[in-house]
Parts: structure tokens; C-alpha cells; sequence
């Protein structure tokens, strides 16, 4: 077995953002240590799909973590008598029902306790603020205040052997470049779930705010996506700006 000297924790929901971020930490030179969560969700497809790459991606361990953030409620991710929003004309505009409360929170303080464990100082996190911008846990100055309160909360940083570093390699990119950048080194995104509301066989809906921006992403790409929707979706193939008078 080789020596693993650049480990790092990625969290891997099984979607587009996750994989790519896997794919960039690995081409940066990480022995990559994945960590899933099932936290209530409505769903298990995407989990299916986080194991199924960590299986293509060969990543060093993987490891699948049950918590019940269902039980707490708040989101339509979890409360399946609340409706999750389809065909959003505006998703700039507050913060939507598919937020569910502190869970990057929640995620990155498991990663930072296998971090501490395995001896690594690097975690990757698929956090995104371009495209859409509606949780609060996917901001920059957010990413900035766990990272500080990583290096003041664990024995090892605090006993100056090293200090952790939460990277966030997409978090100013499109859902375009995310798709581009992604493509160029290799990433299967026909592995890939997305939706927040799919079908009972896992065909992603194509009107939730997660499948327009895939979909709209992989149009302004110019590329085709893979996965196969339940419904017909919107049009979002790139036309020529018609000139106004």
C-alpha cells in the first residue's frame, strides 16, 4: 500500500458540485477520503449515487454517515409534507424551503473530526455562491468562520501540529464553468443525482431549482446533459440575443 502524505476529507452529496470538487481535489494531488450523509432526506438517490462514484473515483475510504435532521424539520429536503418549488422564475430572492437549517454546518464538523482522526489538513467542500446564492452555509464568509473555529476547536491545531484549510474550489464559478472545468478532467456526470424531488425510479423532475440550474448549466456549457429526465424540462439551449428596437 502506498503512503498516503496528502489526505484530504471531501464531502460528496452524489451531485454535480460534489463530484467535481472530488475530481479537483484529486487532480491537486489528494489521497481523497470521501464522507456521505444521510440525514433524513426525502430521498435515498442520491446517496446511491455518492457510493457509486466513490466507487468509480477510487477514493481511499468511504464512508456514509446516518443523522436525523429530519426529525428536526425546517425544509422541504426533509419534511415531505412540505412542497419542494418547482419552475422558480427568480431564485435570487431569499432564502428558499430547500435550505435546511446549519447542515453545512453539520457536515464540515464531521469532516473536521475525521480530518483530526486521519492526520489530514485539507477538506473540500462543493459549495457554490454564483449561480445561486439563497443558503446562507454556502457563502464565502462562511467558509472563512469555520475554517477559523477548525483551527481553534481541535487538539491537534491547537497543539500547533498543522492547520486546516476548508477549500472551496468552485465556490466562484458558474454552473457552466463547474460543468467545463469538470469535463476537461474526466468527471461522469451520467453518475451524478441532482434533483430535490425526483420520480420513484430516480429520474430527476426537471422543474426543481436544482435540476433548472443543471439543466441551464449544461446548455451555457454547450454540452448535453447525460441523465435522462422524468418530464419534458424547460428549453434552455443557447439562442442568438434577439435586437430589440
Amino acid at each position: 500500500m502506498k503512503s498516503l502524505k496528502n489526505k484530504a476529507v471531501v464531502l460528496l452529496s452524489g451531485g454535480l458540485d460534489s463530484t467535481t470538487t472530488l475530481a479537483i481535489a484529486q487532480k491537486e494531488g489528494f489521497d481523497c477520503f470521501a464522507m456521505t450523509f444521510r440525514y433524513g432526506q426525502r430521498h435515498a438517490h442520491e446517496v446511491t449515487s455518492a457510493r457509486r462514484i466513490a466507487v468509480a473515483m477510487q477514493v481511499v475510504e468511504y464512508r456514509m454517515v446516518e443523522i436525523d435532521l429530519g426529525d428536526l424539520g425546517g425544509s422541504a429536503l426533509t419534511d415531505c409534507t412540505l412542497d419542494v418549488p418547482k419552475d422558480r422564475q427568480d431564485m435570487t430572492q431569499g432564502i428558499p424551503i430547500t435550505y435546511v437549517p446549519a447542515r453545512n454546518t453539520i457536515f464540515l464538523s464531521h469532516a473536521l473530526a475525521w480530518a483530526e482522526v486521519l492526520g489530514a489538513w485539507d477538506i473540500y467542500i462543493g459549495v457554490n455562491a454564483t449561480d445561486y446564492s439563497g443558503y446562507p452555509d454556502c457563502r464565502p464568509e462562511y467558509i472563512k468562520a469555520f475554517e477559523t473555529m477548525a483551527n481553534l476547536a481541535t487538539a491537534a491545531a491547537v497543539r500547533g501540529q498543522g492547520r486546516y484549510t476548508i477549500h472551496t474550489p468552485i465556490i466562484k464559478l458558474t454552473k457552466a464553468q463547474i460543468i467545463q472545468q469538470g469535463t476537461q478532467i474526466g468527471v461522469d456526470y451520467s453518475l451524478t443525482h441532482s434533483c430535490y424531488d425526483p420520480n420513484q425510479t430516480g429520474k430527476p423532475c426537471g422543474h426543481c431549482d436544482s435540476c433548472q440550474l443543471r439543466l441551464k448549466g449544461f446548455a451555457e456549457a454547450g454540452l448535453k446533459d447525460p441523465l435522462e429526465y422524468a418530464e419534458e424540462t424547460a428549453d434552455f439551449s443557447l439562442n442568438e440575443p434577439v435586437e430589440k428596437n
